[in-house]
This record gives C-alpha cells, structure tokens and sequence, in this order.
C-alpha cells in the first residue's frame, strides 16, 4: 500500500544509530545518508521494474508532536527477528512501547513489538505467520 514514508527527527546521529540497529534486524538496508542535506534512507526507492519496493526516509526536523496512536509499523520476516528488532532498539537509545509477544486482539499470529526511537517516534516490527 505504501511506496515511501518520510519522518522527521531532531538528532540525525542519535536516528542513524538506532535505525541502523531496528531495521537491521529486520534485513532492511540502508541506502543512503547525506548529512549535508539532513537525510538518510532504508530500504528501496520504487522504479518503472520494481513498483512493490518500499523505502523510509528520515530527515531532520522538530521532534514529532506527541501522538500516541501513530506509528510506523515494519514486517518481520520470523518471530525472532520481531524479537531483536525490539533488544536492538532499546541497546541503541530507544524506549519500550510494547515488548515482544502475541496480540490476539488482532489475530491468533499477530506477534509484534514497539519501541520510541530517540525523539519519540513509535514504530513497530509484526510477524503474522504462525509458530
């Protein structure tokens, strides 16, 4: 459903650092980083012969206006990798929202975690598969 995301933070270094941990995890790369024009990017820019690429971009910015319910949520591919998605972020100066587990409420597999990033972002990691 999404092509790209751009979020903004306050501290580019302290971003790139816990990015680099979170997404890692995950098996999304980092494709760019220009300090000069505050920017770093993961994962891959859609093109004319891959339209089902995904891709983020973090700039730098005012620290996101408090709001709960947002967030940014990334597929895992196993629940292991939800699991280091989560002891990744919180090693690299993120915060807990939501330790690794299953949330039913959502459906029987649904096994996710959230974490804040440094400036108060929240994202998630969610495996749907079973077992």
């Amino acid at each position: 459903m999404l092509d790209h995301v751009s979020i903004t933070v306050s501290d580019l270094a302290a971003a790139e650092r816990f990015y680099d941990a979170v997404l890692a995890a995950l098996g999304v790369t980092k494709v760019g980083i220009l300090p000069a024009e505050a920017w770093i990017g993961y994962g891959e820019r859609s093109d004319a012969d891959h339209p089902e690429r995904s891709y983020l971009s973090i700039r730098l910015g005012p620290p996101p206006e408090d709001a709960p319910r947002r967030h940014w949520c990334f597929k895992a591919p196993d629940r292991a990798a939800v699991d280091t998605f989560w002891r990744a972020g919180l090693a690299h100066g993120g915060r807990d929202d939501g330790a690794p587990g299953l949330r039913p409420e959502y459906h029987p597999s649904y096994y996710a975690a959230f974490l804040l990033d440094p400036d108060g972002n929240r994202i998630e990691a969610v495996c749907h598969r079973a077992g």
